[in-house]
């Protein structure tokens, strides 16, 4: 509750004086699904050698994953465009100099 003979009336918010609007890296890439299975071989012949029999079920994965087709692209972010687009309706008319 506000102080007496205080304003109830809210306080409109202010954004900073910026040149534009935006927002970092939108289109994150996804990490590659193989890696895993990449870091897993390595370790498992790093600790049992080159040519260990217990690795070759992991070899066989990430064959299997490196030879499977890559996903189709995926839509690139918008959310700059329309930041942009919309920035001045957001900040209002500004001073002429």
């Amino acid at each position: 509750m506000p102080p007496k003979g205080a304003s109830t009336k809210l306080q409109p918010m202010r954004l900073p004086p910026l040149p534009k609007l935006r927002v970092r890296r939108p289109n994150q890439t996804d990490a590659n699904p193989c890696l895993v299975l990449m870091s897993s071989v390595l370790t498992c012949w790093a600790s049992s050698g080159y040519t260990a029999a217990g690795c070759a079920a992991l070899e066989t994965q990430l064959r299997a994953c490196m030879d499977a087709p890559r996903p189709k692209t995926v839509k690139k972010n918008t959310i700059n465009y329309h930041l942009s687009r919309m920035y001045p309706n957001i900040i209002g008319p500004r001073k002429r100099k």
